[in-house]
């Protein structure tokens, strides 16, 4: 019990060392309460909060393993070489490829929503 109940104190700990160091998911965390704050206000139906969710989830691990994988790339390769960066680089383009998804989920679900509105 005592090995289970570690590992989810090391797993808070890492998330709120991210928090405090990379600026990114910071940014993924303010959007991620606005989404959640205006599906609320729209009332949006059980499945596209389950959609939602997912997205959140995704942009946020990723962001999470993407900050990983540079720290580890920038300890096992301090000097800048064009490998490391390609790493780095393709990190990084996995959170892209799930936020601008995550962003296209949130338009075919907020935009009935809010044309209705008009």
């Amino acid at each position: 019990m005592t090995r289970l109940l570690n590992s989810f104190k090391f797993a808070f700990r890492g998330f709120w060392v991210a928090v405090k160091e990379q600026s990114n998911l910071r940014i993924h965390l303010v959007v991620s309460l606005f989404v959640l704050l205006v599906a609320y206000l729209l009332r949006v139906q059980t499945i596209e909060w389950l959609m939602l969710l997912i997205c959140i989830a995704l942009v946020v691990s990723l962001e999470l393993v993407n900050s990983a994988i540079e720290g580890l790339v920038d300890l096992v390769s301090p000097e800048r070489r064009q490998l490391a960066g390609k790493i780095k680089d393709m990190a990084a383009a996995s959170v892209l490829v799930a936020a601008v998804v995550a962003s296209l989920v949130g338009v075919v679900i907020f935009g009935p929503y809010l044309l209705s509105y008009v």
